[in-house]
């Protein structure tokens, strides 16, 4: 495990309201080389919206990129998205299997390449 500095990577998380929404997004995004993959798992929301707490089932999509790719699979996401304020957030990898973390870079395009 690479553990003296952060990486070069990160995990950006967003959630879509269908299982099939959400499949749909991570295709899109993998298929661009915007992430080098992308997990999809149905999560319970709790958040205040327009002033009243609301509850829903959600699919959570985690994204595997590289950081510099945060601007672009950030706007990507907020184009194809239908919710009014997505849930985009991106945390850097701090450590990871070497191997691993090549394979991301490897799979990912470089910065502002169609």
């Amino acid at each position: 495990m690479t553990t003296s500095n952060p990486t070069p990577y990160t995990v950006l998380t967003t959630t879509a309201d269908s299982e099939d929404k959400a499949g749909e997004l991570a295709d899109r995004v993998i298929g661009e080389r915007l992430a080098a993959c992308a997990q999809v798992y149905p999560v319970r929301s709790v958040y205040r919206w327009e002033g009243k707490v609301e509850r829903a089932q959600e699919w959570r999509i985690d994204f595997k990129t590289r950081g510099d790719l945060i601007p672009e699979l950030t706007a990507r996401i907020a184009e194809l998205h239908d919710y009014d304020t997505p849930e985009i957030i991106a945390v850097p990898v701090l450590a990871g299997s070497p191997a691993y973390l090549d394979w991301i870079g490897e799979q990912t395009r470089y910065a502002g390449a169609s």
